[in-house]
């Protein structure tokens, strides 16, 4: 019966979803401690789940589908016009639940995603600042080999 597919489907989305919120904790665990050398594995990793959940999502629309259909609902019904329209109350508290916790992860999802965007805008920030503080020692070099602001570059040798 689709309706106990489309229950595994949503039990495996949930479980690629707390995947998620891990991969993106380790993220902010690596931002966090200035780890930026393993930055791109872990930036790599959450898109790697980001692509299964969104495949998976794909296969829960199809399953919605076919279970709207067998229970004369409309094929294109969201998961919580399903739930609402269930024949078993039982099924009706099942998929009520799923939905209430993926909106749940959802939620904190978004807030590490948020948090995870605010670390590296500090970090670019921080980046830049480092770098312009570093441009006045990098000017170039004097006739003696010095550099500096003290000896400006000239087209012309003062000597003559």
């Amino acid at each position: 019966m689709a309706i106990h597919e489309l229950s595994a489907l949503l039990w495996r989305e949930r479980e690629l979803l707390d995947l998620l919120t891990f991969k993106l904790e380790e993220e902010q665990l690596l931002l966090t401690a200035g780890k930026s050398r393993w930055l791109p594995h872990g930036t790599r990793e959450v898109e790697q789940v980001l692509e299964r959940v969104s495949q998976a999502g794909l296969t829960r629309a199809v399953e919605i589908a076919a279970v709207a259909e067998q229970w004369g609902l409309s094929a294109d019904c969201s998961l919580a016009e399903l739930a609402a329209g269930a024949p078993d109350p039982a099924w009706a508290d099942v998929l009520e639940s799923h939905l209430t916790a993926m909106r749940q992860q959802t939620a904190t999802i978004k807030e590490l995603r948020d948090a995870n965007e605010q670390f590296l805008r500090a970090a670019v920030r921080s980046t830049q600042e480092t770098l312009a503080d570093l441009k006045p020692a990098a000017g170039t070099y004097d006739s003696h080999g010095r550099t500096g602001d003290s000896s400006p570059a000239h087209l012309v040798d003062r000597k003559l």
